[in-house]
């Protein structure tokens, strides 16, 4: 293979400039640090009443709490399914106006069926990536963690994964995943001391570390060339004449 001799001298012909910017490290400072504590907003993928999703999102919760996080745990009981219904449905908007609220987020799900339930998915797929002005996931940080009822697996968390990078939320790169989780949680839903509960120590500790490395930076962060062009002026005049707004 030939290797050009560098650096490049040919220029980059196709790019546009005016929306071109070199990242620098000055613009990651942060003139005004927030006030308030980091917030988190934690889903979990099972209605039962003995449900070891909704344990594993309590010790996350009591973690992040005890490292100063400010927690709120959404209760899927009662949301529609998408499409089933409109948007303004008040468990939707409840949903959404959490996910806007927070600047990270714990998504904890059983495996069933080899992947992530039902339950969780339809909380993921009320969660649009905009709703005008607003990107209720975007730029938000994500922990992913699973149970299972048998051997140790990672097809929900993987699955999991797929769907935050999807939601172009910054997914961190620890994870758990609780095997056999009836032997884990007693009587009162708590998670037994030993490696299973150090490894959601280490995942909880590693997303406030991101969210706080984050959360203030999260627009320039996520902020994209391909984006800032469609936003010109005369990219959205184009647009707006291929589909024939303004025309007679």
């Amino acid at each position: 293979m030939d290797k050009p001799e560098q650096p490049f001298a040919d220029g980059i012909p196709h790019l546009s400039r005016s929306h071109f910017v070199v990242p620098d490290a000055a613009q990651l400072a942060v003139a005004q640090p927030f006030p308030h504590a980091p917030r988190f907003l934690i889903l979990y993928g099972s209605l039962r009443a003995r449900s070891f999703s909704r344990f594993l999102a309590y010790e996350a919760a009591r973690l992040l709490e005890a490292m100063g996080g400010e927690v709120r745990i959404y209760d899927a009981h009662g949301l529609p399914l998408p499409d089933d219904t409109t948007a303004d449905h008040p468990k939707v908007q409840e949903l959404r106006a959490l996910s806007v609220w927070s600047e990270g987020q714990v998504w904890v799900s059983p495996e069933r069926h080899g992947t992530l339930t039902g339950v969780m998915k339809s909380q993921i797929d009320w969660l649009p990536l905009s709703e005008g002005s607003v990107r209720p996931t975007q730029g938000r940080t994500l922990a992913v963690m699973q149970v299972s009822g048998g051997s140790q697996s990672f097809n929900a968390v993987n699955s999991l994964r797929l769907l935050g990078r999807w939601m172009r939320m910054i997914t961190i790169p620890n994870q758990s995943s609780v095997p056999m989780a009836y032997k884990e949680f007693d009587e009162a839903g708590r998670m037994r001391p030993g490696p299973l509960y150090e490894r959601v120590v280490d995942v909880c500790e590693e997303l406030m570390k991101f969210t706080l490395l984050t959360r203030e930076r999260a627009d320039f962060l996520v902020d994209r060339y391909s984006e800032r062009k469609e936003r010109a002026p005369e990219r959205l005049q184009a647009a707006a004449a291929d589909i024939g707004i303004g025309k007679p």
